[in-house]
């Protein structure tokens, strides 16, 4: 991607309109897990030391449109205010007068955050009068809020309409910087680990990578419609059932390609996924009994993801390998965490992308044992199936005058 980043950019005495994603969890009044706010502080660093003014907006979970306090940025200006050791100032307002007026009281390395952009139905609409008020807060701008750039709103897309230069921050560099690689020019062997619960949202992921990786694994709850298309009997295992012609296309595909499309070899199954504790079992995937629900990858399964995992030059995983949620499922998913983990230490690029396999590698301690997590689940996945992202699409060319 030829896109600007922030250090092509002049920013002293500027505003600095910069979308950030601070769509972090609340409990009591307070940040539950700051893990988002943090990853956005060398941007906004860049911003203050740079003598510019850093007026950062973003969203918070689902209001609908509608002011809901519950929803509000204020817990989250107070938390950057702790992690960055300085006061970080809040508007009650993301647009119009009382934004404005704090915006243009800022001094040069200031910073100030927005209230939520999502307490006006016009930010999902992508409304250009509400994009064009965004813009009047700017100079320039910065996106740096990957996990909403597959998103066509008028903090992401609509904005950059009337604001120039419009650049990348650091965490959508990095973003654009692996995925970019992972897909354009992976070191070799280049493996692909696909789970999660339906091979629905992972069609278009497969069939792009298929012409780039060597190896595709899958496990998770989508396995199972692969192995309906090869007329095993999967028992009360998850299927997606409008899917199997597909599933079976993509198995004559792969072995079309050569490509080493991967399969589990053994399934843990039990009858009660409530049950505490459920009784387990591990069977081959050929014929799963009535009644019985495949909930993670087997042990041989493990090995044999682990063998090619080992030998990688890139990995790319997405989606778990079971019912993660529920610990007496998760040793699938955390043992790919921990194959991936070590193969980073042997100079394998590891790149996680988002979602639920994000959230289970932070579970296991190994989020800085992989060379890159992803912040964003929706927007890695569009990216890997090859679509263009309208909030990167957004940004000015490097070669543009500023």
């Amino acid at each position: 991607m030829n896109k600007m980043t922030i250090d092509d950019l002049d920013l002293a005495g500027k505003r600095v309109l910069t979308r950030v994603d601070f769509n972090v969890p609340l409990q009591d009044g307070k940040v539950a897990d700051d893990t988002r706010i943090t990853a956005s502080i060398p941007t906004i660093q860049k911003i203050i030391s740079s003598g510019g003014k850093a007026v950062l907006m973003s969203h918070l979970g689902r209001p609908k449109g509608e002011i809901k306090l519950e929803y509000s940025l204020r817990p989250v200006a107070a938390r950057l205010s702790q992690l960055m050791g300085r006061q970080v100032s809040f508007v009650e307002d993301c647009v119009g007068k009382s934004a404005e007026k704090a915006v243009f009281a800022m001094p040069d390395d200031g910073i100030l955050l927005l209230e939520n952009l999502r307490f006006y139905k016009e930010e999902e609409k992508n409304d250009p009068d509400f994009a064009k008020k965004l813009a009047r807060l700017g100079d320039l701008y910065i996106n740096d809020a990957f996990g909403t750039a597959h998103r066509a709103h008028a903090s992401t897309e609509g904005v950059a309409k009337f604001i120039q230069p419009c650049a990348s921050g650091y965490l959508m560099k990095k973003e654009l910087d692996y995925l970019g690689m992972a897909l354009d020019n992976p070191a070799r062997p280049f493996v692909a680990v696909l789970g999660g619960a339906k091979i629905s949202g992972k069609i278009d992921v497969i069939e792009n990578l298929m012409g780039k990786v060597d190896a595709l694994l899958i496990g998770g709850g989508m396995a199972f419609t692969f192995f309906k298309a090869k007329k095993y009997e999967i028992g009360n295992s998850l299927l997606d059932e409008g899917k199997i012609s597909e599933a079976a296309n993509i198995i004559l595909l792969a072995e079309s390609k050569s490509l080493d499309f991967v399969l589990p070899v053994d399934i843990i199954v039990t009858r009660d996924i409530d049950a505490d504790p459920p009784q387990m079992e591990t069977v081959l995937p050929v014929g799963i009994e009535s009644g019985m629900i495949g909930v993670d990858i087997g042990p041989r399964t493990i090995e044999r993801f682990k063998s090619i995992i080992q030998s990688a030059g890139t990995v790319i995983w997405n989606g778990p390998m079971g019912i993660f949620e529920k610990k007496p499922f998760a040793a699938g998913t955390f043992d790919i965490a921990k194959i991936m983990a070590a193969a980073t230490d042997t100079g394998c690029i590891t790149i996680v992308g988002g979602g639920d396999s994000a959230s289970a590698v932070t579970k296991a301690g190994l989020e800085d044992s992989m060379s890159h997590v992803s912040t964003g689940g929706g927007a890695s996945l569009e990216f890997l199936e090859g679509k263009i992202l309208p909030g990167v699409a957004a940004l000015t060319e490097k070669g543009s005058a500023k």
